[in-house]
Parts: structure tokens; sequence; C-alpha cells
């Protein structure tokens, strides 16, 4: 049995939020919510929050132990991305890609 929680259109690169998932795949959800709450990236407070969505699903949708839990999958997905431009010199302009993201989190019990 799995539980999963999604996290879609979130305004931070997807460059960003892997350096984070790498650290906490395959970890038990303890260790994985005190390795995000002290790691100092803006893609940690998105996170926690979709760790603790998926924790909820887990324990109310499918009455799993929360204390066996463990991300057995995560992974992030380019979203849409929004452009914009920046006026420069000579009447020119440079683009800004403004890109997103889509969170997936994977949790299972251990045996």
């Amino acid at each position: 049995m799995e539980a999963r929680a999604y996290l879609k259109h979130a305004r931070i690169s997807p460059r960003k939020v892997s350096i984070v998932l790498d650290l906490v795949r395959n970890k038990p959800v303890d260790y994985a919510e005190a390795v995000l709450k002290n790691t100092p990236k803006a893609a940690c407070e998105y996170l926690i929050k979709l760790l603790k969505s998926a924790v909820s699903n887990a324990a109310n949708n499918h009455s799993m132990d929360v204390s066996k839990l463990y991300i057995s999958e995560c992974f992030v997905c380019p979203g849409p991305i929004i452009k914009r431009i920046r006026p420069v010199s000579k009447g020119r302009s440079h683009r800004i890609l403004k890109r997103t993201s889509h969170v997936t989190m994977v949790l299972s019990e251990k045996e």
C-alpha cells in the first residue's frame, strides 16, 4: 500500500527542488522531516508541507501506521513556464523565464 501527495504549479525551479529531494529519498518520515526543517533551502518550505500532506493521506485514507512510513518515491517535473521580458539598451529586450514545478511524493510502509 502506498500514499501519494502532489504539489502542482509551485513557483520554484525544478532544479532547486531536486537537490533537496535527493536528501530525503528512501528515508523514514521522521528523519526526512528533521532534515527538511534544518536545511537552508527555499524548496524545504514546499516539501515540508507536501510531506505532512502525504503522511495525513496515509493515516486517514489508507489506515497506514505512521511510525513505519518512509519516502519510497519522490520526483519533480517541470511545470508551465511563465515568460516575462526585461527592457535593455537600444530598444531591445531580454527574456525572463519564471519556472514552476510539479512535485510528487509517495510514502510506503516498511514490512
